[in-house]
């Protein structure tokens, strides 16, 4: 999250809108983005619905995997990233980009 934190401006110059979705309630997100300082929104998932309609669900122990989408302005998804690589902006930055100069 920090990480996009301190590249929003870059993802913001591409007309592109971060946020984050968490398995946590809505008051531990709005502590965590205090806590890390993020001003983008952070959405509760609370029931779990967005994690199980992505795949990326851990069953077992209950929580969303790491993971960064982009959709593009029609709802299409275009780049998937799961796993510790997914919180590190530069892909879904380049991802961006790329669509932006296509449209």
């Amino acid at each position: 999250m920090k990480a996009y934190q301190a590249d929003l401006a870059k993802f913001e110059a591409e007309e592109t809108q971060i946020f984050g979705v968490s398995v946590d309630s809505v008051p531990a997100n709005r502590r965590f983005a205090q806590d890390l300082g993020v001003t983008f929104p952070l959405l509760s998932d609370f029931k779990r619905t967005v994690v199980r309609d992505y795949g990326i669900f851990n069953e077992a122990q209950g929580f969303g995997n790491r993971a960064t989408f982009v959709v593009d302005k029609e709802g299409i998804l275009r780049h998937v990233e799961i796993g510790n690589t997914a919180i590190e902006p530069s892909a879904a930055f380049q991802a961006c980009s790329m669509l932006n100069k296509k449209q």
